[in-house]
């Protein structure tokens, strides 16, 4: 089976900018090192508050964490939901449905990065 890419319409100059632009929309809004791994946390995860969050992402510091999840939340990928009703006040962070539309992408990233791996892994 040959592996082609497959968009819409003829391969013309416009379809081939049309598909630039929302390639390049995408990875805005869900590239950079942190927004897909908050977005696999919180898939896998459910409701999790800021800690353990954090706790799940090495590396990440609770400044860009808190950043990347303003962002997340502003483009409709995450949740901020406030229990004020317990004390200590508690917040939570979850997925939303729109978020869940991504994990078809993320599995095909996660296949190509391991395809990968084992084929620089083989070259040396």
């Amino acid at each position: 089976m040959e592996n082609t890419l497959e968009f819409e319409g003829p391969a013309t100059a416009q379809a081939c900018s049309e598909n630039l632009s929302a390639v390049e929309d995408a990875i805005y809004v869900i590239g950079g090192k942190w927004k897909l791994k908050i977005i696999i946390v919180l898939q896998d995860k459910g409701n999790i508050r800021f800690n353990d969050l954090q706790r799940n992402i090495p590396g990440i510091s609770a400044r860009v964490l808190s950043n990347e999840l303003k962002d997340l939340e502003l483009n409709g990928f995450v949740k901020r939901v406030v229990h004020a009703d317990q004390t200590p006040v508690i917040v939570e962070y979850i997925s939303t449905d729109y978020s869940r539309t991504l994990k078809p992408v993320i599995i095909a990233l996660s296949q190509w990065g391991k395809t990968h791996k084992r084929k620089i892994k083989e070259d040396f």
